[in-house]
């Protein structure tokens, strides 16, 4: 399998995290290829840095088209997912999605731990949007300005344990996601220290991914994930241009 991994964003230290969760959990027979947003932001928070972030993973997802088996939106949120589906003939995943079906899966309710506060609401309709809102028992964030994307984990270890305990202790939450690319395989060194399941996105993405491609499933032909119709077009980026041609092609 063919695993193609987009960061959304334009942080280099951040697609290293990324890669480095991805390849502890990934099958051998899986072979990984990383790529980063040529422009955009440092980490996204918004929703017109999601809209920046959507645009970056649609050029690099057309320029690299058949290249891949499966590609994964590597940012919480999942910027540009649902468009992604429509014109990709292979399986996409989000991390958001990817941990929210993982945590639902170990508990009846969980909490996600963010990086910032302006980045929640649009967390929290990403929630609503995979129709979970219900089963959210909190948003914990980072309050501190961040130095680097990249450095997170480090610059807030023991601040992101006490959101944690935080949510399990005082929110009810029985599953903790540990949201965002910048906190991935954080997971794995606070498990062991917390009384409920961790969820981690990029962990949760790769294997979804590698379960859809072993199922085979088939790009849907009809309903709302159909291609888009053909319709004059013009001064698109060649990338998306190619994901159009591809998808509106005879099969």
């Amino acid at each position: 399998m063919r695993l193609l991994i987009v960061n959304p964003n334009i942080s280099t230290s951040v697609t290293h995290l990324i890669e480095a969760e991805a390849r502890r959990c990934a099958s051998p027979a899986t072979t990984l290829t990383m790529a980063t947003a040529a422009t955009g932001v440092a980490y996204i928070e918004t929703r017109f840095e999601a809209l920046l972030g959507a645009h970056a993973v649609a050029c690099i997802a057309g320029e690299q088209a058949g290249s891949y088996d499966a590609l994964i939106v590597a940012a919480f949120g999942d910027p540009g997912l649902g468009a992604l589906k429509e014109v990709l003939d292979v399986p996409v995943i989000g991390m958001t999605e990817a941990a929210l079906m993982n945590a639902c899966l170990l508990g009846p309710r969980f909490s996600i731990v963010a990086i910032s506060a302006r980045i929640a609401p649009w967390y929290r309709e990403t929630v609503a949007a995979n129709g979970l809102l219900e089963r959210l028992a909190s948003i914990r964030h980072l309050d501190a300005p961040l130095r680097d994307a990249g450095s997170v984990q480090e610059d807030h270890a023991a601040r992101l344990l006490e959101l944690c305990e935080a949510a399990v202790r005082e929110d009810g939450a029985d599953v903790i996601i540990l949201a965002g690319a910048p906190l991935a395989g954080l997971a794995r060194s606070v498990a062991g220290r917390l009384p409920v399941p961790v969820v981690d996105g990029v962990s949760s993405a790769v294997l979804h991914a590698e379960a859809l491609h072993a199922l085979g499933v088939r790009k849907a032909r009809a309903g709302s994930l159909a291609a888009p119709p053909p319709k004059p077009r013009s001064g698109l980026p060649a990338g998306i241009e190619t994901l159009l041609r591809r998808c509106q092609s005879p099969r």
